[in-house]
């Protein structure tokens, strides 16, 4: 697809002008809407493991075993649950900052990850994974109703989807440690597709 020719969209006169001609065309409103829905399209498919070259977030802890999720493979700092925990905890703070011109970080590192291996019940194991889905469907709406290059009201240069890329790349990093945690616990792949 190309760009649609503007005045803001074009390299000055005799100048290489590149890198003004990506920045005016694409992080401008001249950026053809088709390819704002495409981008959107794929960050979606990306972020609920659309792609079936990777496990999702909700393959990665489908039938985790209750007696496992709290065990930390030896060699391995964290159990599955505090991997669900952080996820969970580090993505709502990030759709905090993408929606709040108020937003105050939490202390790092102890508000984003859980002070025990343990989840303290069962019900809490399903209600973070459930929360982990919800928040992310939550930001994929942000996305959709939004221009996706357009600041956050808690930054001025900080964007929606600078804020989606982060949210993928955390997950999708974390989600692998998922896999691996439960490959070390012998719990890998889910009995429902293995």
């Amino acid at each position: 697809m190309h760009c649609v020719q503007t005045a803001a969209c074009m390299p000055p006169k005799h100048s290489i002008g590149a890198p003004r001609l990506i920045r005016n065309c694409f992080f401008s409103s001249s950026f053809p809407v088709a390819m704002h829905d495409a981008l959107r399209q794929h960050i979606r498919k990306s972020l609920t493991g659309d792609f079936p070259a990777h496990a999702s977030f909700q393959d990665a802890v489908a039938d985790w075993p209750h007696d496992q999720r709290g065990v930390r493979p030896e060699g391995v700092p964290y159990s599955g649950w505090e991997l669900v925990e952080h996820i969970r905890l580090a993505q709502a703070d990030l759709l905090r900052y993408s929606q709040n011109d108020d937003y105050a970080p939490d202390t790092w590192p102890d508000a984003y990850w859980p002070d025990t291996p343990n989840p303290p019940s069962r019900n809490a194991w399903h209600t973070s994974c459930e929360t982990v889905v919800a928040d992310r469907e939550t930001l994929l709406a942000l996305l959709d109703e939004s221009n996706p290059f357009e600041p956050v009201p808690s930054h001025d240069t900080h964007t929606l989807l600078r804020s989606a890329l982060i949210v993928l790349d955390h997950n999708a990093y974390h989600t692998g440690q998922l896999v691996t945690v439960r490959r070390l616990l012998g719990c890998w792949p889910p009995a429902d597709t293995a």
